[in-house]
């Protein structure tokens, strides 16, 4: 068997006619990787320019790479979507078992397009799809209730995933997400208003494909060895210690933890609702991915009393990260271990991004304060740090009683178009701010990225290491470097936080003994040339990489690099578009 043959195989299903086959497109594989690179083409395939995001024709896509199942932090799945929050190309992953599973059930990527008529839950095996009745599912407003439902349903125990949505997904909530397992996410960009539009309340995941491998005794070499750095590294011992919440009393102690909507960069409560103080007082245990021994998943556990129930406790195990703390913590000012949990909690159950939510709680609550929009909108008296009136709010998110909360479901950018406030509105191409102000690179990253995420170029990295910017023109070019060598990594496709130990040299000599025969030379083509075919997807669904737009609010709230120039950050944008242009004009 050829080694690359499970990866040959696109499962399509189609939700309108209930029907499903299978292709076997070794061509896209062969040419793109697996992973992103594949599935944007997948996507270009199957979409037009001007498909409507919850529209039955805008397909999603979930892939995998040629590492996943076989080397360690090779956990992750690719999904590809138009995303109906930034109205352009969506990109989301998510741990979890999603990736191993799908690869066990013998396929390299997944096409769903259509739309269902009635609630469904899909079922996928190898050679199989089953459409399951969801209807009794449909309204049940808690995913961590749906996924137990779910775990009652099918089989497949110990190598499935359970996919699911939240209500936030059934109302179409813009920036709704998608819940794998129990703990993991993909978490931006709205996959979850588009599967809810598709009717599709969960999907599980299963099989036992074998996945050979050409040459076992060097695969066993390279494995202990990428194994040993995994274990050993002290970035990846930070991420089982203490996790990304490592990064709040770090970036709150340089002036770089938006807070308060960004009218500070430090935060008062940073101690109490840091990494370390969480892990002290509040961390139960800490779980992994599938075939990942890093375990950087923390939960944290809070007992709350029954009411008129002396010594009767409810205990709830809540999984939280930096940018969870950020968004529903700093950024709403909110001060207590406790309360930034039981917002994650409320998030996590609605099946909400997080940092889409707790932005656009944080610029409703400015707006508020301002007067520009009144109680009559906002239903509640919206003020930093008052955790009920956020709960409720979030409430309302989901639920959408009036039309202020049908806009604010939309994410900052339509909201503040409608109702003011476009200068404190804190996104980028229309996906919400992350947790970092560290610099330039941070906001420039935000802008170019092609998921407009900290994730893409990691610019807010190069922020915390560099004296002083480089020119412009540098550091587009060196923030378009780095995410093009991503495109690499999330086509074979591993966790971003490995990216240190999946060095190019390290990527070949994993491929080796799988049979794939390339270079550093050609992995590093191979990235320009997904990253390059992303934007020119971007633009043929209608971005204009001349028409970003940078909120001022970036521009007035110091940084580690003191305050950011505009003319500096204008530059560089203008840089990135003539950039891309010719990029694109000079393409074959």
């Amino acid at each position: 068997m050829n080694p690359r043959e499970p990866l040959k195989r696109v499962l399509y299903i189609d939700l309108s006619k209930k029907s499903f086959w299978i292709d076997e497109r070794e061509d896209l594989f062969e040419r793109w990787l697996g992973g992103v690179g594949v599935a944007v083409q997948l996507f270009k395939e199957e979409a037009s320019k001007n498909v409507d995001p919850l529209s039955p024709e805008n397909p999603v896509i979930f892939s995998v790479g040629p590492l996943t199942s076989l080397y360690p932090l090779a956990s992750k799945t690719i999904a590809i979507f138009k995303s109906p929050l930034t109205g352009n190309l969506g990109e989301s992953h998510a741990g979890g078992r999603s990736a191993i599973a799908l690869r066990l059930a013998g396929y390299g990527a997944t096409v769903i397009k259509g739309a269902s008529q009635l609630p469904v839950y899909l079922v996928i095996k190898e050679e199989e799809v089953e459409f399951r009745d969801a209807s009794a599912l449909w309204g049940v407003s808690n995913a961590i209730t749906v996924g137990r439902i779910l775990r009652e349903t099918a089989p497949g125990q110990g190598v499935r995933t359970i996919m699911r949505i939240g209500k936030a997904g059934e109302k179409l909530v813009s920036y709704a997400a998608v819940m794998t397992e129990t703990y993991r996410h993909f978490g931006r960009l709205g996959l979850g208003a588009v599967l809810g539009s598709k009717k599709v309340k969960g999907i599980i995941i299963y099989g036992k494909h074998t996945i050979p491998v050409e040459d076992k005794k060097k695969y066993r070499e390279v494995y202990d060895r990428l194994y040993k750095l995994s274990v050993e590294s002290d970035a990846m011992k930070r991420y089982h210690d203490i996790g990304t919440a490592m990064n709040i009393l770090p970036l709150n102690y340089i002036g770089a933890l938006p807070t308060r909507n960004l009218n500070s960069s430090r935060f008062e409560g940073a101690e109490e609702i840091s990494g370390e103080n969480i892990a002290e007082k509040k961390l139960a245990r800490r779980i992994a991915c599938a075939h990942c021994p890093v375990a950087c998943i923390h939960i944290a556990s809070i007992r709350e009393p029954y009411p008129d129930e002396p010594y009767f406790y409810k205990t709830t195990f809540i999984s939280y990260d930096h940018e969870l703390i950020y968004s529903l913590g700093s950024m709403l000012g909110v001060k207590k271990i406790d309360n930034v949990l039981r917002l994650i909690d409320i998030v996590e159950a609605f099946g909400l991004d997080a940092i889409s939510a707790g932005v656009s709680l944080a610029w409703a609550t400015e707006a508020y304060k301002r007067g520009i929009v009144t109680i009559n909108e906002t239903l509640v008296e919206l003020d930093w740090g008052n955790v009920e009136n956020y709960i409720e709010a979030i409430k309302y998110i989901v639920e959408q009683p009036n039309h202020f909360y049908t806009t604010l479901a939309k994410g900052t950018r339509e909201a503040s178009k409608h109702y003011g406030g476009q200068e404190f509105a804190l996104n980028f191409g229309g996906n919400e701010m992350p947790g970092y102000h560290t610099g330039y690179g941070a906001i420039i990253g935000y802008s170019i990225g092609s998921r407009h995420s900290h994730l893409d170029c990691a610019g807010y990295r190069v922020d915390q290491t560099i004296k002083e910017p480089p020119s412009p023109e540098e550091y587009v070019e060196m923030l378009i470097k780095e995410e093009e060598w991503r495109q690499v990594l999330t086509s074979l496709v591993i966790c971003l936080f490995a990216r240190t130990i999946y060095t190019v040299e390290n990527v070949v000599d994993a491929l080796k003994p799988l049979g794939y025969d390339c270079t550093e030379d050609e992995l590093k083509k191979l990235g320009e040339e997904i990253y390059l075919e992303k934007q020119k997807l971007k633009i043929e669904l209608g971005f204009n990489p001349r028409e970003l737009k940078i909120p001022s609010r970036v521009f007035e709230t110091s940084t580690p690099h003191g305050l950011l120039r505009r003319d500096y950050v204008e530059k560089a944008l203008q840089h990135y578009a003539e950039l891309i242009e010719y990029k694109i004009n000079t393409s074959d």
